[in-house]
């Protein structure tokens, strides 16, 4: 971790040696990759920390960190050095075998959570559907729903992923849109209204699906005091919070938990992104064993769930939170960051919500749309992300010192002016 910072857009002094140019890399993607994202123009070949180099040798200061993927910024050396290590002993075996990487992980990342069991799966989506599942289940067998009727109450402007059933409760028509038929027994309150979630909340009500910051949504931040109020909720009707914790969670908004903000402990978290250390996918759901107990062999599985090195690298990510200075970085940086951009508020900035190293911009709609931001910022060396018309989001890795918020402050400032 640094705070020294070469020029941004600049090429590298003793760099490599310039590649094949960006158009061409761009040029053979869009001929040969389906369209289901709009990248920017820049092609990366490589990084370190926060700092991502393209093919024709310019740096830029990432500051999107893979949608928290990334927390840990690029190629951090206890994550590369605990997956090198692992390479070389055993990458895969299937959960027909125990390996010995697989219960000191998951004994970890209990521990680090507060809870008894760990169900590890790959990808973020997957550990959503596996909170989904579970949930079903324990209403059936804990709660004692009637079969076929559990509910789940979900919020509006989420995001959970882009399987099937989870699209089928999201209210963005582009992932949303010509997927039908969708799957049934989800119930949509607006985020933050705790009087239209108690409405909402019946005797079939098996969990209340959240994310205690809404990330894709801009970094939408709840009403102070609501995330205790539904677990205050949940716990007088009997129905389980679950909190979809992949993208705030993990030392991202300056506790280990998006949720540890208010004090709160749901009973299942959904993790993901950070926990494979932008080295590999890895996601899981943590819950205590009254929860998780209802998973049973062959109820639910993965072939790649759990391998060796996803274990590896996972447990070298909760090694990194263990002592508690991620967090701190985030609290500290993040301050400065917020107080940086609410000075831009009224000068082409309509509203910035922050928590930790995460934040969500509104510019001016009159000025420019977040798209067109994000193409100003990647010529000021910034590489960000856009979302809902003028929004713009911020989540640089937890390893950037004063030196880069302060970078990206001037870039922002910068398109601005």
């Amino acid at each position: 971790m640094s705070d020294t910072a070469a020029r941004p857009g600049a090429r590298e002094r003793n760099g490599p040696t310039p590649g094949t140019p960006t158009h061409e890399h761009v040029s053979l993607a869009e001929d040969w990759v389906a369209s289901n994202y709009s990248p920017l123009p820049v092609v990366i070949s490589h990084a370190e920390g926060a700092w991502v180099t393209d093919v024709e040798g310019r740096r830029y200061l990432d500051a999107l960190a893979g949608y928290s993927a990334l927390n840990f910024g690029h190629l951090h050396p206890a994550l590369v050095g605990a997956a090198r290590t692992q390479l070389d002993r055993l990458t895969l075996t299937s959960r027909a075998f125990h390996s010995d990487r697989l219960g000191p992980f998951c004994r970890d990342l209990a521990t680090l959570a507060g809870k008894d069991l760990v169900l590890p799966m790959n990808t973020g989506a997957e550990a959503v559907e596996t909170a989904i599942k579970t949930a079903r289940r324990w209403g059936y067998e804990v709660k004692g729903v009637p079969d076929g009727r559990a509910r789940i109450v979900v919020m509006a402007g989420n995001f959970h992923g882009r399987t099937t059933t989870i699209i089928s409760f999201s209210d963005d028509p582009v992932a949303h849109d010509h997927y039908g038929p969708y799957t049934p027994g989800f119930d949509t309150v607006p985020f933050g209204d705790l009087e239209a979630l108690e409405a909402a909340v019946t005797d079939d009500t098996v969990a209340v699906l959240l994310e205690p910051i809404q990330g894709e949504g801009g970094v939408i931040l709840p009403p102070d005091g609501w995330l205790r109020e539904v677990r205050e909720l949940t716990r007088r009707r009997g129905v389980l919070m679950v909190a979809d914790e992949i993208q705030s969670g993990l030392g991202r908004t300056g506790t280990t938990f998006a949720c540890d903000v208010e004090g709160v402990v749901p009973d299942v978290y959904v993790l993901g992104k950070a926990l494979g250390g932008g080295i590999v996918p890895v996601s899981a759901v943590v819950a205590d064993r009254d929860v998780l107990g209802v998973i049973t062999p062959g109820s639910h599985g993965s072939t790649f769930g759990g391998n060796p090195l996803a274990a590896a690298v996972g447990q070298a990510v909760v090694g990194l939170l263990a002592t508690g200075e991620f967090q701190q970085r985030a609290r500290w940086l993040g301050a400065i960051l917020d107080a940086g951009l609410r000075e831009l508020i009224g000068h082409g900035v309509d509203a910035v919500r922050c928590r930790g190293l995460w934040a969500g911009v509104d510019i001016d709609p009159r000025l420019m749309t977040g798209r067109e931001a994000s193409h100003r910022l990647l010529e000021h060396g910034v590489l960000v992300k856009d979302t809902h018309g003028s929004t713009v989001r911020l989540a640089p890795p937890l390893v950037v010192g004063e030196v880069e918020i302060q970078l990206l402050l001037d870039a922002f400032a910068a398109i601005l002016r």
